[in-house]
């Protein structure tokens, strides 16, 4: 068993892999904007062995509050997944400088200010702890629109490999999942033509399977993948 933290975890990917992890028997700290009936459903289905956390990762207040409860509670986390994420898509000639403050804080500035307590946590529990950050695509090959979206992904991917540098002689490690176009929130608004075009780019052509992102992140939090750190696992249906 073990107890893990977990952003954006109130819909698409997020609630999948929290009911996947509450199925091995883990302890889920489960962060989120707002609750919904799904949330309601997992709270009942697993007891205290789910914790909702109901805070805006656009906020840092938020990761303060954050981490005075995780100190104030005691608990020992082993494991950390960095999946919340907001997509601000448009072309940078109409780049919007509050948008692009927003989501530069919840896609960057504020996973990195809480992974800072997820690490002392680690150092203070002695546990030699598991990051996993949910990145994307879009930071490795071009898509119109995406283009200030992936350079928030491509920031996180490179402070996960210097993360893992600094940290791999405690056993701490950082790795991300590099996810292909899934069936999200975040791809709801793109029509199926537009779907389809993203999918003949794949070797697969068709959508990234959630489950196979989820495995892949039950991997890089086990202790099957003890000496994996640094990496970007691409779980993209062969679009690279």
């Amino acid at each position: 068993m073990k107890n893990i933290l977990i952003t954006g975890v109130s819909k698409g990917l997020g609630i999948e892999l929290t009911r996947s992890l509450l199925d091995a028997g883990n302890v889920i700290y489960g962060i989120s904007r707002t609750s919904n009936m799904e949330l309601d459903k997992i709270k009942e289905d697993y007891g205290s062995s789910f914790v909702h956390l109901n805070y805006d990762l656009g906020l840092y207040e938020s990761v303060r509050d954050i981490s005075k409860f995780i100190s104030e509670n005691k608990i020992r986390l082993d494991a950390f997944v960095n999946n919340a994420a907001m997509a601000y898509d448009d072309l940078i000639t109409n780049a919007n400088i509050e948008s692009l403050d927003l989501m530069f804080k919840t896609n960057v500035l504020n996973p990195i200010m809480l992974i800072k307590s997820v690490i002392r946590n680690f150092i203070l529990h002695r546990s030699k702890g598991s990051i996993v950050h949910v990145s994307s695509i879009s930071a490795h090959t071009g898509y119109k629109g995406l283009s200030m979206y992936a350079s928030t992904k491509g920031a996180i991917e490179a402070f996960s490999k210097n993360t893992a540098r600094e940290w791999g002689e405690t056993g701490i490690r950082s790795n991300c999942v590099v996810a292909g176009f899934m069936e999200t929130e975040m791809s709801k608004k793109l029509s199926e033509d537009q779907k389809l075009r993203i999918y003949n780019r794949t070797s697969l052509k068709k959508e990234t399977d959630k489950k196979s992102v989820i495995n892949m992140i039950e991997f890089l939090i086990s202790e099957d993948s003890s000496s994996i750190t640094g990496q970007n696992m691409f779980v993209d249906s062969g679009t690279i």
